[in-house]
């Protein structure tokens, strides 16, 4: 799969993910998916209406086959969470004012903490076409909400992990402005590049006839040498800009544009090479 590297650092660590009553198989495979995209591992399942193992979970959750064989099932909501310290149940509907509401980000930060003080922890989510009862969020130390859009608030149940799971990633970054990877680096090009880069453009335009009528030529020349040095290129980027130009093709040097072959022959603007 794209993105995927055995050579690297496999980071299986944080939250367990409870997921209460789910239905479909898929959903369950897209919610390992989400899991191992930002480290976390542990799934746990409450009655899964479709029964455990399942073949359309495993290919659904495109080779997150640690987070699927590791999968746990539980007959009841209590026995899923009865070793964890500390529990979080998602939701987004208004409950009684009986459990601190969080955001994600408060919520990450939160979990982070207790997890670096040796606690156990874990994430509720509710079934796809309802959510969690109010006696099970009951079990629940604190309720976290996602800022979605009021009139249309239901997530996918892979979506709810998914915003979870990255704001838990982005919790232990020192630097969240922090990327996995980089561009390359490419050495800035010298002035001698870019004007190495205006001849040959000029000449090869010249060549087939751009500059009419020929007293405006300066101008046309000081516009084109105006845009092409409107931001600094790297070495690379006038290789690949000459690489380009020298293919002009449009008027060729024996038949430039202007000329009676041109008119005659090339009103399509197809040209010879």
């Amino acid at each position: 799969m794209a993105g995927t590297n055995s050579e690297r650092e496999l980071l299986a660590e944080g939250p367990v993910i409870i997921l209460v009553e789910p239905q479909l198989g898929e959903n369950i495979g897209m919610v390992a998916r989400a899991m191992a995209n930002f480290g976390l591992w542990e799934l746990r399942l409450v009655n899964p209406r479709d029964g455990w193992p399942s073949e359309k979970a495993r290919s659904a959750a495109s080779k997150a086959d640690h987070v699927i064989d590791a999968t746990q099932v539980y007959e009841t909501l209590e026995a899923a969470i009865a070793d964890l310290n500390f529990v979080y149940a998602t939701t987004a509907r208004e409950r009684d004012g009986f459990k601190p509401v969080r955001s994600p980000v408060v919520a990450a930060s939160t979990l982070r903490a207790k997890f670096s003080g040796g606690e156990r922890t874990g994430i509720l989510f509710g079934r796809e076409r309802w959510g969690l009862t109010n006696e099970e969020v009951a079990l629940a130390d604190e309720i976290v909400t996602f800022p979605v859009n009021p009139a249309f608030a239901s997530l996918n149940i892979a979506q709810a992990v998914l915003l979870m799971s990255y704001e838990w990633m982005k919790s232990g970054m020192e630097d969240l402005a922090e990327t996995r990877f980089t561009a390359s680096e490419q050495r800035p090009a010298t002035k001698d590049h870019l004007i190495g880069l205006f001849e040959q453009v000029e000449e090869a335009l010249d060549a087939r006839g751009y500059f009419r009528p020929e007293g405006k030529k300066p101008r046309m020349i000081e516009n084109l040498r105006a845009v092409l040095s409107r931001r600094a290129f790297t070495e690379q980027e006038i290789s690949v800009l000459r690489g380009v130009f020298a293919t002009f093709d449009r008027y060729s040097r024996n038949n430039p544009k202007g000329s009676v072959k041109s008119r005659s022959g090339d009103e399509d603007g197809d040209g010879d090479a």
